[in-house]
């Protein structure tokens, strides 16, 4: 379910190939930028929805089991990050990421949404925002009591995610990533 690429697929129906835009990634920032908001808004519902229902099959397949609920969580991100249908080449994991926490964790999103909401507004870097909201994300799961497999699950999401947006990180510290509301550029290296 992860690996369905809801970008790609988006930027198809209107004539572009988000691969060859911008960041070439498939997320919904790209999207944007590359797009406008209408995809955008559709590339975003897409993948938290794709993340959400692959939390809520992996509990549907175990009731009462949250390793099996934490593992889908994952697996769903993982699927999104590297899709087998596009060459092992998708997306960042964010939002798939927050559509699989919301049905997962839900009282752990609000500090990490908080965070990304402060940081983008401060500095309208997404990336940055992003990799700081999913950095403390296990810490309040764990602080929030959920189980731990759940934890787990959020320590690896984390991992993944961040270490997803490496070239931003790059781009960051050299000065160069790209800012909220920043049109499309010609394809990154």
């Amino acid at each position: 379910m992860g690996a369905l690429p809801v970008g790609y697929l988006v930027s198809r129906v209107i004539g572009i190939d988000i691969r060859q835009r911008g960041s070439g990634n498939m997320g919904a920032t790209n999207v944007l930028r590359a797009a406008g908001w209408g995809p955008a808004i559709l590339t975003l519902v897409g993948d938290v929805a794709k993340g959400y229902a692959g939390a809520w099959i992996g509990s549907w397949v175990a009731p009462g089991r949250p390793a099996w609920a934490a593992a889908a969580v994952v697996l769903v991100v993982v699927g999104n990050c590297w899709p087998v249908f596009l060459g092992f080449r998708g997306g960042k994991g964010v939002a798939t990421g927050l559509g699989a926490f919301l049905r997962l964790t839900p009282w752990a999103l609000l500090p990490a949404a908080l965070v990304w909401l402060a940081l983008l507004a401060s500095f309208r870097f997404v990336s940055l925002a992003s990799i700081c909201a999913v950095f403390g994300l296990p810490l309040a799961v764990r602080l929030l009591g959920y189980p731990g497999p759940a934890g787990a699950a959020a320590a690896a999401v984390a991992a993944i995610v961040i270490w997803r947006h490496a070239a931003n990180i790059r781009r960051l510290l050299a000065g160069t990533e790209a800012r909220f509301g920043q049109k499309d550029r010609p394809l990154e290296a």
